[in-house]
């Protein structure tokens, strides 16, 4: 008889080793993408600088689980270095009170560390005759240089700079050092970058749409090998290992969040990530895990019965979450609906009126208090994309549609979810399309994998 733990352990093992061969072939957007970037976010600070800096391999949980870069820097720059730095500074005419400066972008990179390449790898060399063609950027300096560059660069008077203020340490902290240097203007005034960048990174291009799509494939296949492989007595361990083996060897280079396998009584916690229990005969179990391919996320969940086969009354439920999602499908209209848990184009209210509406708790009361989160969140370079819920959703979203419903009393949880795309014609795209959705197909996907 096979041993749960050392198979787990196989699995974990493999998924360590493609983690090393993944992160050097990131599926990287052309130069041109990531400048039109820069040059969307100059347009939109009213003439203010954006200094943004890169995490360092050495904050906390970098040596262990592996340097990944910050979103919003990937977003701008495409690169994967740490420790980098991003000046911007927006086209500003000549006035009476303030001087003219054409459009600048500067990148600035830390000096080559031999003796940390040989723990870490070879980084980008600001001096590297290349480095042009390689990052995109005319102007690539040492970071050395930064703080001289800030006196020269920024305008003396009314002085905005954009940056991630409360962020980490490591991103914050350059920005303290250049304070103590004196290299911003007497009086400047910093202010928080993330809700403008926030507001751009809601509308993905055509690139980004791909490799979301890649992502949703891959988790896809992870969750039918899951099917596949469910029955009593396997632990959610092996569960969550098997599903990661198999998106990551389709090129996922990391989960996209904390995979969550929760069985009987842990299928109603929503964040259950312990894995850590034997999944029994007569258990439903959820299973929220997904991938992420080339820094980006997918998050897809399906619930299943442990034996393969519904019970009438886990059918029941699993019935009224698919009808809530198919509802709230069928109820979007680009530009119209929302992703606000209130207001009359709410995708929310449609899915929580289905569950209000159909089906009751074991004490004849309506199951819409079992609905206990939002509907969906954005998804790109983060699993939990930023973007404001109450903005009509257009071209270019991408977004869940995740209704559930959790009775601990009856230990019985459900949750069905699936990425979803607005294409330019205003069509609601399902990216994590092949995968089964009604019970039946559920319990036939299930068949086919005992046979």
């Amino acid at each position: 008889m096979r041993n749960p733990l050392k198979f787990a352990a196989s699995i974990l093992c493999f998924i360590f080793c493609a983690v090393s061969l993944q992160l050097s072939a990131l599926e990287r957007q052309p130069n041109a993408i990531y400048k039109a970037r820069r040059q969307a976010l100059a347009g939109k600070t009213n003439g203010g600088a954006v200094l943004l800096f890169a995490p360092t391999e050495n904050e906390a949980g970098n040596a262990i689980y592996g340097f990944r870069q910050e979103d919003n820097f990937y977003y701008l720059t495409g690169l994967t270095d740490p420790g980098a730095g991003l000046l911007i500074l927006p086209e500003m005419k000549a006035s009476a009170t303030a001087q003219g400066h054409p459009y600048t972008e500067i990148l600035f990179l830390p000096g080559r560390n031999p003796a940390q390449e040989k723990w870490t790898g070879p980084k980008l060399d600001a001096k590297s005759g290349d480095i042009k063609d390689r990052t995109g950027f005319d102007n690539v300096m040492q970071l050395d240089a930064a703080r001289d560059e800030l006196v020269r660069d920024l305008p003396s008077t009314r002085t905005v700079v954009y940056t991630e203020l409360g962020a980490s340490a490591a991103s914050t902290g350059p920005i303290e050092w250049l304070r103590r240097a004196n290299a911003f203007p007497l009086g400047a005034s910093m202010q928080e970058l993330r809700p403008i960048i926030g507001n751009l990174r809601m509308i993905k291009d055509p690139g980004e749409v791909d490799l979301v799509r890649k992502a949703s494939e891959a988790s896809a296949a992870g969750h039918v090998a899951m099917m596949h492989f469910m029955k009593p007595g396997v632990t959610e361990q092996e569960v969550s290992a098997l599903m990661q083996f198999e998106f990551m060897k389709r090129g996922c280079e990391r989960p996209a969040y904390a995979p969550i396998v929760g069985s009987g009584f842990y299928s109603t916690v929503l964040h259950y990530s312990q894995n850590s229990n034997t999944i029994k005969d007569g258990d439903i179990v959820v299973m929220d895990v997904a991938g992420e391919y080339s820094m980006y996320a997918s998050d897809i969940t399906r619930t299943v019965p442990a034996n393969g086969h519904f019970t009438p009354r886990q059918r029941e439920i699993y019935d009224i979450v698919l009808g809530a999602q198919n509802a709230a499908i069928q109820a979007f209209k680009s530009g119209v609906s929302t992703m606000s848990r209130t207001g009359t184009n709410s995708l929310h209210q449609v899915a929580a009126n289905y569950i209000n509406t159909h089906g009751k708790d074991l004490h004849g009361q309506p199951l819409g208090q079992y609905f206990i989160h939002g509907l969906g969140h954005f998804v790109g370079l983060n699993v939990h994309d930023p973007g404001d819920t109450s903005i009509p959703l257009g071209p270019g979203a991408i977004f869940t549609i995740e209704p559930g419903i959790y009775i601990p009393e009856e230990k019985i949880g459900v949750r069905i979810e699936d990425i979803f795309w607005v294409n330019d014609k205003g069509d609601l795209v399902r990216l994590s399309s092949g995968l089964p959705s009604t019970a039946d197909e559920v319990e036939k996907v299930m068949s086919a994998g005992t046979k």
